[in-house]
């Protein structure tokens, strides 16, 4: 074994003897079910959005209507819903619904929630999800009538992102009514019992709810950032199930007569955006390192060049160690907005000098590529790969891998472009389509209308704009999913952006238990049985 083997091999062992010690408690209760989450929850408020936050807390707290596991809605608090007109829906509620105090749910209950999800202050909200909503009001005891200033096709998709809250329970209730959950009352399965941030949340069996008692009496969510720490918590049978996994990792969960994996193909897409705004950009250079007076990236042929550049496979398979997916569109097979025409780019390198050498850079220029360090396992791994890649063809490529927390603060916001040239980065929308993910990756950027706001190469055609547009008020399914095609084509053929893969979610689970993976990659104890 090489010192570098003996090393992480030292380092393993330390980690889990500390995980051992942190995660052992006192015997567990044959109904707990125990979770290791690497992200941790750091806000119980159901309306102010963040991932691991909502993971959480829908078990506590319901939405209209549901995601199956490849993002598609289904009925929940909403047992049906129909379009009365372009601009008016009709929602029917679920009879005999009660909250965890008893109160029964009510019109007044969903409308308050929406509004409250419209209205709510602060960086992270749901607010884009519920932009077209401008009218609510209740048609009977049970049924919600909500009128958009546009047709709005996707509404139910995007009734799913957030909670219905009591409006008795939440209104003017503050952040410690939350997190010490005196206004935490939904309809959920779970009650919402403790929050000790940096350490754990923690729920209790809601014995009244509407859809049948669960077999858990508790799930306790424990936050095990350290993947090592993690997986070793798993393998000592101190927790029953891990997310995350990382690739290095896969073999030792698998041969453990402890336990066994679970992985699927996520909505998550890797994928590159470039600077297309700016006459010149400032990480790119000439060959001798000198400053361009022209963005080649705004030139079609030079993005086409480094799309065919890219051996996603290779990608895929060795620097993501078999966890991804190569991609060449949105969304991979089986969610909303797939388009089974398009092929990932062929991986053709001396096409892409070929195509450099027509765009006017035969010997090619320098760039630096910007990109995360620490947001998934493997992702600065990923970006020296593609670095490497670029310099085969001519692009001198340097690369920056840095904590998310810098990467995003300088990504760009509403008032400001982004400082990059070349990024990297990982998307998904909460709605899980691809129609909801090119208005947030590709629409030209707007900031007073929410459109665009991931846009950081600032890709602008108005041809997409006009056919998202136009979906995004298409009632007919059939008629919006080809205007959906169209718009998905347009954008891969003008190399607006490129995917790379769709990263593959995988959990640890101890034997004997059974889960329902999804494609947003979130852990639901209501997903998780004891296996017969």
């Amino acid at each position: 074994m090489t010192q570098e083997g003996e090393e992480r091999m030292r380092n393993t062992t330390t980690l889990a003897a500390l995980a051992a010690g942190l995660l052992l408690a006192a015997p567990v209760a044959a109904q707990e079910l125990r979770i290791g989450m690497k992200a941790q929850v750091d806000n119980a408020d159901p309306h102010q959005l963040f991932t691991p936050n909502r993971n959480v807390q829908l078990h506590v707290y319901e939405p209209l209507a549901w995601q199956d596991e490849r993002l598609r809605p289904v009925p929940r608090l909403a047992t049906s819903w129909r379009v009365l007109d372009p601009l008016t829906w009709e929602f029917t509620l679920r009879e005999g619904v009660t909250f965890q105090d008893g109160s029964p749910l009510t019109t007044e209950d969903v409308i308050f929630s929406i509004r409250r999800a419209q209205e709510i202050e602060g960086a992270r909200t749901y607010r884009v999800y519920v932009r077209n909503i401008v009218a609510m009001e209740a048609s009977g005891p049970r049924t919600v009538v909500i009128r958009t200033n546009e047709p709005s096709p996707m509404l139910p998709s995007m009734l799913t992102s957030f909670g219905i809250v009591s409006a008795k329970a939440a209104r003017d209730a503050q952040q410690s009514d939350w997190n010490g959950g005196r206004a935490a009352i939904g309809t959920g399965p779970y009650r919402w019992i403790r929050f000790t941030p940096g350490q754990d949340v923690v729920l209790e069996r809601n014995a009244s709810y509407w859809g049948g008692a669960e077999p858990w009496s508790r799930v306790n969510f424990r936050f095990v950032p350290n993947d090592s720490a993690r997986v070793a918590a798993l393998l000592a049978g101190d927790l029953d199930v891990i997310d995350t996994v990382p690739p290095s990792l896969h073999a030792r969960v698998r041969e453990s007569d402890r336990t066994h994996m679970l992985s699927a193909t996520s909505s998550f897409t890797l994928y590159m955006q470039v600077d297309q705004k700016r006459d010149r950009s400032p990480f790119v250079t000439g060959p001798d390192g000198q400053a361009l007076d022209r963005n080649p990236l705004r030139d079609r042929r030079v993005r086409q060049a480094i799309t065919h550049s890219l051996n996603r496979t290779a990608i895929a398979e060795r620097a993501m160690e078999g966890a991804a997916e190569p991609a060449g569109q949105f969304q991979p097979p089986g969610f909303i907005g797939h388009v089974p025409s398009i092929a990932p780019p062929a991986f053709d390198p001396a096409l892409s000098r070929r195509l450099l050498s027509e765009a006017g850079y035969p010997n090619g220029f320098g760039i630096t590529v910007h990109c995360t360090s620490d947001r998934f396992a493997g992702d600065g791994r990923v970006c020296q790969t593609v670095g490497q890649m670029l310099t085969a063809i001519g692009i001198r490529a340097q690369v920056d891998a840095m904590p998310a927390s810098v990467f995003f603060r300088r990504a760009g916001t509403a008032t400001s472009d982004p400082d990059f040239s070349m990024l990297m980065s990982i998307f998904s929308g909460l709605p899980g389509t691809g129609q909801e993910n090119m208005a947030a990756l590709l629409r030209t950027f707007d900031a007073p209308t929410g459109l665009g706001m991931a846009n950081r190469g600032r890709y602008s055609s108005p041809a997409l704009d006009r056919l998202l547009a136009t979906a995004d008020a298409t009632m007919d399914d059939a008629q919006r999913e080809r205007l959906v095609a169209q718009a998905t084509t347009l954008a891969m053929e003008d190399v607006a952006l490129m995917p790379i893969f769709f990263w593959k979610a995988s959990w640890g689970l101890r034997r004997g238990l059974t889960m329902t993976p999804r494609g947003d990659q979130y852990t639901y104890a209501t997903d998780i049985r004891a296996a017969r």
